[in-house]
């Protein structure tokens, strides 16, 4: 069974109707309802195209977390072949919020991570809900020199609130394992693509994201802090989580204007949670062809077209 956002109602209500309809026409076959039912169905179409095609700031980060979004596991399972994971940091442990390893990728060798939200309940808890320990970033670390050190193409699906906040977390040094997390992207020499799928969070996503091709879904989020915890420090007042959401610029459309990100992929109407197998379709596309603009370029070039990409942005024209 679908579930809605808040703002879904109108479209929920139309759908709903659309479903009672056609329920009617299985149950008593001599009545005609095909015009009736296609109007009806045309109507639910346009309502959901024109709400999605004008959806505020603050709507799209309720689209970003929902819960039927595709998730990491989703991505690798369909457009990933020969997936084989990296277990634990050399270090500590294991952090299983972050899955990272090597496959195929439209038939190339390519190193692939991201963030894991989990897909039910206790799926979440195993995952920490996609919220990594240093444990993770330092896994993240150790799979991008293994992918260097063997000329593959890294790929970051970026799906997570931020980095653990957590006691036991910082005991271990996060902010340093986040800080080696980032280095380690910028002196990659080869390729990198990260994806913004869901919500990208603080240093959370950056960790990972630091990359010479910075993608994001239509309907994700990209934010140094969330906007109810950004409404709280500088409103003293979470409530205000919609007008954060408007001021901070996290969309993907205003940061693409900005020059943070380098592509909008597009979700079908409604949003990626409603035809799961078409957006990570779309988002597979978009990878395959980033990475392609790099094909023969050497490691030199690849490491400074980063670099400079990131030491331009806020800078003026």
């Amino acid at each position: 069974m679908r579930s809605y956002l808040d703002f879904e109602k109108p479209v929920a209500e139309l759908e709903a109707k659309v479903e009672e309809l056609r329920a009617v026409g299985e149950r008593d076959g001599g009545i005609s309802i095909a015009d009736e039912l296609s109007k009806l169905e045309a109507k639910a179409a346009k309502a959901l195209a024109d709400l999605y095609g004008s959806l505020t700031p603050w709507q799209k980060t309720l689209v970003a977390r929902h819960q039927d979004r595709p998730h990491f596991r989703d991505y690798v399972e369909r457009l990933v072949k020969d997936f084989t994971p990296v277990a634990g940091d050399r270090k500590f442990g294991e952090d299983e919020a972050i899955i990272a390893g090597f496959g195929r990728l439209d038939g190339r060798p390519v190193c692939i991570m991201g963030q894991e939200k989990g897909s039910d309940t206790q799926g979440r808890l195993r995952h920490n809900f996609g919220m990594a320990r240093p444990e993770g970033y330092r896994k993240a670390v150790r799979v991008m020199e293994l992918a260097d050190r063997f000329g593959l193409p890294v790929v970051s699906l970026v799906d997570t609130a931020g980095a653990f906040p957590g006691v036991d977390a910082e005991e271990r040094g996060q902010a340093e394992a986040i800080a080696r997390s980032t280095d380690a992207c910028l002196a990659l020499g080869v390729p990198n693509v990260a994806v913004i799928v869901g919500e990208g969070g603080s240093g959370g996503a950056v960790a990972i994201a630091t990359a010479n091709k910075v993608l994001m879904l239509e309907h994700s989020i990209y934010t140094v802090a969330s906007p109810e915890a950004s409404a709280s420090i500088l409103w003293r007042d979470s409530k205000r989580r919609e007008d954060a959401a408007v001021a901070m610029k996290i969309t993907a459309q205003d940061l693409f204007r900005f020059g943070i990100i380098d592509e909008i992929v597009p979700e079908p109407v409604g949003g990626a949670h409603r035809a799961r197998e078409e957006a990570i379709d779309a988002a597979g596309k978009a990878i395959a062809a980033a990475i392609a603009g790099f094909d023969g370029l050497p490691p030199e070039q690849i490491r400074d077209a980063r670099a400079r990409k990131f030491l331009a942005m806020g800078r003026k024209v």
